[in-house]
């Protein structure tokens, strides 16, 4: 298993992201050594949707107003609808979403999140996958969209939905571990 001591990763979330999408791949990343914050737009806590209706609620770490892409490695965006919907109306979000990218680091994106990626501009000429309510979204911002468990295309990890949570962690660590691509650019 990957070593991710001394990796730091973000998650960009707020209010109505799958809960699964983010305990999940926090797990992961965490077990694998690395440190992660749950970044949102505001300080407290948000609210995770499970089966249908509000969840849990999680800490937030840090506020966009607090952090940059040169304080982490990584991104990882959970989906949930609600949520990347509210992020990306953020010009905040999305630019810290961009900045990854400009940067050549690893980000995953899971479910809906995807939605995120193509108001950030970074999907042209991508192989992806996404929830199958937004393919469309998805091809109209210049994706390659493919009906897969997961996607690895320059350090863009993507998958479709919860079920595919085992094989979207793995590749996530993974890319994390490897750390920059040249190509994995906006």
């Amino acid at each position: 298993m990957e070593n991710l001591d001394n990796k730091r990763v973000a998650i960009l979330a707020t209010n109505g992201f799958e809960e699964s999408e983010l305990r999940e791949p926090k797990k992961a990343l965490e077990k694998a050594g690395a440190h992660v914050d749950i970044v949102s737009l505001e300080s407290g806590t948000i609210k995770s949707w499970t089966d249908g209706n509000w969840g849990e609620a999680y800490k937030v770490d840090k506020t966009l107003d607090d952090v940059s892409q040169s304080d982490y490695n990584a991104l990882m965006l959970p989906g949930g609808v609600i949520n990347p919907d509210l992020l990306r109306k953020n010009k905040k979000a999305v630019s810290f979403v961009k900045s990854f990218f400009e940067n050549h680091k690893p980000v995953g994106a899971i479910c809906h999140a995807p939605w995120l990626l193509a108001e950030a501009d970074v999907l042209k000429g991508r192989k992806v996958t996404s929830y199958d309510s937004i393919k469309t979204d998805i091809i109209n911002a210049g994706a390659n969209w493919v009906d897969e468990e997961v996607v690895v295309d320059q350090g863009l990890v993507t998958s479709r939905s919860p079920k595919d949570l085992p094989a979207f962690n793995a590749k996530l660590v993974e890319e994390v571990y490897e750390g920059k691509h040249k190509k994995q650019m906006a």
